[in-house]
């Protein structure tokens, strides 16, 4: 019965202009949403295959199945319409029937009521069957016209999109026992369906409110579907939808055909919006959820190291407290408000390998002006910090007894050593780390920042970084240009040593002895004359073994060669230039050595082998090497016979032109000219070299520099050099690095004129046909 009910509803929507008009449309509408950026796609590609001699693809980071399909492509667009179909579609299920008096008949034939609801929507679930069929001449295309289309993103996505509009259609349907008026339900369906699309923003600082508002939410759910990645919890959520509206149908239905108080419909009504919250809400659990990521380089799913990190922490739960300071940087997004956006973007994918993830929150407020200045003060005049905290949780609307007071979060944690931001504390097995937000657009740490705080949880002996100091040597800890914070000790830098799991500290030589746990010593262009003391700590630290990097400069030989000689390494006298149009000659950009790119997993050093790979595929390919720059330095001479086997790391890219001038560089006036009476020199000398020997049971390992400043504030550090040169000093501990994804659908199979023929073929053609089709149908159909 509910089949031939389907078959009569389905004949009653194709003997009409409705469901052709909805067909027509959404075969239009996908056509220009896939044909418009295949085609600039495919242009932009034949412009360079004719006139680029050495390309192949878009490289690693380009995926067209994502740009065609995902992201802004093809689901999102049809999938952000959608609500303007379906309530057309749905409009007259019930209204008809209520309209035109023949609900009547049906109450009055052998008919139950589960068997009219389920049939219609079956009806409506085969229509929705059609649209899959257009969407999937798209598919189809895509598999065709791109090179190693992603099958898994595109059958997940048909998914999302399928359970998108059949969560639309028990929405319409339900609407449309509402009301005799089709143009009602129609309305009706687009006002319930905008709402449950806005309602995960409404009262989100509520935190009973927010948890329901965002599962009865609409809106994003299908967002992770369409890009590869299947969560348990959104499918059932689209269920569960699917099931409360029919549910709502039925009692509908129910209570027309046999009257019933309001009060025991009321009671229905809660019972079933009770059960589908709870299930809701109980399937969305980490501990419930599973996770299928159908892309095939796993690109939603953490690194496989980041995986045994949690897997390996099993004793206990793992604690993790946001402490917000209402007056700090980043607030708003430490906010109730913002809480779930926090815990999806950041955590959602860490409690899919540790779902025993226990979530604090502290909002609290403070200050301290030798931190945050006196800007607040200055905008509150004459306030106290507790009245202009009042003021900024008015401003965020809410509760300023909610905010915990200065005196009371110093009594758990004193913040002020993290600049009074938005952090969070890790707590596991009595155990604690602070995981910093950063300034940059995407405020949360990445997995490497994660990883890296999961691992110094997990384990006893953490690297430590030392740096020499007491001969004015540069600094880890000053903000000053030719400082060096940033790379070492900057909170605020996601790309800083402390946020990527080192410790770093200072020692004055002349003092004190340098301490065992260091990893690895730093002398960082020292401008004063090392003791004996000093030198004698740093030779016997290298005669145990110790890993070191020296930084040297122009004008500094004297200094840092006495402590270079037991390595086999000397700094040449004088500075290398290389006289360009732009710069002045003592700054200048040597090439990082291909040789030494297995030094650690940087992205940077990754996407330069891959360079290298496909050059072997193709010779044409322009050498693009790793460059740095470099501001004043001398050529590295190594001693053939010394003790420790040397391999360059970085070398000047133009040989020729660059020269060891001696004597002093004038920067600021006519270029130096090559002189070999004042004894300047031409050679491939390296600017940096890494120095190993086996000694003691292990590998030691030395980077020497003649330049100082590439590591400096100015430079950022030379990121991601900086990095790189530690992980190898710390024998590749950490960092722990994300795994290099490449894709492979990096390349269309058809050229601009297949492109525009298809816009022609789908845009025109198809729908035109499907048009006179459905009206030859229909005119025989009237004349019968």
């Amino acid at each position: 019965m509910i089949f031939k009910i389907a078959k009569a509803e389905l004949r009653n929507l194709f003997y009409s202009p409705v469901a052709w008009f909805l067909l027509i449309i959404f075969f239009i509408q996908c056509a220009i949403f896939f044909t418009n950026p295949l085609y600039n796609s495919a242009n932009g590609q034949d412009i360079l295959l004719e006139n680029t001699p050495w390309f192949i693809d878009y490289g690693p980071g380009k995926s067209f199945t994502g740009a065609l399909f995902s992201a802004n492509g093809l689901f999102r667009n049809i999938a952000n319409n959608l609500y303007l179909f379906v309530p057309l579609l749905t409009m007259g299920l019930f209204s008809r029937e209520l309209n035109n008096g023949s609900i009547k008949l049906l109450y009055s034939s052998p008919i139950t009521t589960n068997q009219i609801v389920f049939g219609k929507y079956l009806a409506v679930a085969i229509f929705n069957c059609m649209l899959i069929v257009i969407v999937g001449v798209f598919m189809l295309t895509g598999v065709f016209v791109i090179r190693s289309a992603e099958w898994g993103v595109l059958l997940s996505a048909v998914l999302g999109f399928y359970l998108l509009v059949s969560a639309y259609a028990a929405i319409g349907l339900f609407m449309s026992t509402l009301s005799s008026y089709q143009l009602v339900s129609a309305i009706s369906t687009f006002l319930i369906v905008f709402v449950l699309t806005r309602i995960g923003s409404l009262w989100q600082q509520y935190d009973f409110v927010r948890d329901l508002t965002w599962f009865l939410s609409l809106q994003d759910r299908t967002d992770r579907m369409t890009q590869g990645l299947l969560p348990t919890k959104h499918v059932i959520y689209f269920m569960v939808i699917i099931c409360m509206f029919l549910g709502f149908t039925l009692i509908k239905l129910n209570s027309t055909r046999k009257h019933k108080p309001w009060f025991v419909r009321a009671m229905q009504y809660t019972t079933v919006l009770v059960i589908a919250l709870v299930i809701g809400y109980v399937s969305s659990k980490p501990r419930f959820t599973a996770y299928l990521d159908a892309t095939s380089g796993d690109f939603h799913t953490v690194g496989p190291r980041t995986q045994e990190i949690l897997k390996s922490m099993d004793k206990g739960p793992l604690e993790v407290t946001l402490y917000t300071n209402v007056l700090g940087t980043n607030a708003a997004h430490g906010l109730p408000r913002a809480r779930n956006a926090y815990l999806g973007l950041l955590w959602e994918k860490y409690q899919r390998f540790k779902p025993d993830m226990n979530f604090r929150y502290v909002n609290y407020y403070d200050h301290d002006s030798a931190i945050m200045g006196n800007s607040v003060y200055a905008m509150f005049p004459g306030k106290t910090l507790e009245q202009i905290a009042e003021k900024a949780a008015q401003a965020y609307q809410l509760d300023p007894d909610d905010f915990v007071s200065p005196g009371d979060v110093r009594k758990e944690v004193d913040l002020r050593p993290e600049n009074l931001k938005l952090v969070m504390q890790l707590k596991y097995n009595g155990r604690t780390e602070f995981l910093r937000t950063f300034r940059t657009p995407e405020i949360w740490p990445k997995e490497i920042n994660v990883n890296a705080a999961l691992k110094r949880l997990m384990q006893d002996t953490i690297p430590r970084v030392v740096f020499a100091a007491g001969n004015w040597e540069r600094s880890p800890f000053k903000t000053g240009q030719r400082e060096y914070s940033l790379l070492f000790t900057g909170k605020s830098e996601n790309y800083s040593l402390i946020n990527i799991g080192f410790d770093v500290d200072t020692i004055v030589l002349d003092s004190a002895a340098i301490p065992e746990n260091t990893s690895t010593l730093v002398l960082a262009d020292p401008k004063s004359q090392l003791s004996e003391k000093a030198v004698a700590g740093i030779k016997e630290y290298i005669d145990k073994g110790g890993n070191m990097m020296i930084l040297g400069e122009p004008g500094k030989q004297h200094i840092l060669n006495p402590v270079l000689q037991q390595l086999g390494v000397q700094l040449l006298p004088g500075t290398i230039v290389q006289p360009t149009y732009d710069e002045m000659p003592h700054i200048f950009y040597p090439v990082y050595a291909d040789s030494a790119l297995d030094i650690a997993e940087e992205t940077a050093f990754l996407n330069r082998k891959w360079k290298l790979k496909r050059k072997e595929l193709k010779p044409t390919t322009p050498d693009d090497p790793l460059r740095m720059s470099i501001s004043g330095a001398t050529g590295l001479v190594i001693a053939g016979n010394g003790p420790f086997k040397a391999e360059t790391l970085l070398k000047a890219a133009d040989t020729a032109a660059a020269w060891v001038k001696m004597g002093p560089v004038v920067t600021d006036s006519a270029a130096p000219v090559f002189s070999p009476r004042a004894g300047d020199i031409k050679g491939n000398f390296p600017v940096a070299t890494m120095l190993t020997r086996n000694i003691n049971g292990k590998q030691q390992r030395i980077i020497v520099s003649s330049d100082a400043d590439w590591a400096s504030n100015l430079y950022k550090g030379s990121t991601p050099y900086g990095q790189a040169f530690f992980s190898w000093l710390d024998n590749n501990r950490f960092p722990i690095y994300d795994p290099f994804k490449a894709h492979q659908d990096n390349l269309l199979l058809i050229t601009r004129k297949g492109a525009a023929t298809l816009k022609v073929l789908y845009i025109w053609v198809l729908p035109a046909l499907l048009l006179i089709g459905a009206a030859i149908l229909l005119i025989r159909r009237k004349r019968k």
